[in-house]
């Protein structure tokens, strides 16, 4: 690799505010608010409003739409429109 082309990667800590989980991870984010993991180690914290802690798809509580109920909505509602008398 080239130096100096390439951000700084460092440890960071990212909060998640939905759910309460922290994770301590690299990358080149930066902020001026910081924390002391359980290391010992200070790090800078992103605050972030949903994670993998948090999000529906990864925590299984995912709702499932009902497209089927939604298609026969649809039809019985539009049916009539496509079989009426024409205007002259």
């Amino acid at each position: 690799m080239k130096s100096e082309i390439h951000p700084d990667y460092h440890y960071v800590v990212f909060n998640d505010l939905a759910s309460g989980e922290k994770f301590l991870t690299r990358s080149t984010v930066t902020s001026e608010k910081t924390v002391e993991w359980e290391d010992g180690n200070v790090y800078p914290v992103l605050d972030v409003e949903i994670s993998s802690a948090s999000h529906p798809f990864y925590t299984g509580k995912q709702r499932i739409l009902d497209s089927a109920g939604r298609v026969e909505k649809f039809k019985n509602r539009y049916a009539k429109f496509g079989s009426g008398a024409k205007k002259d």
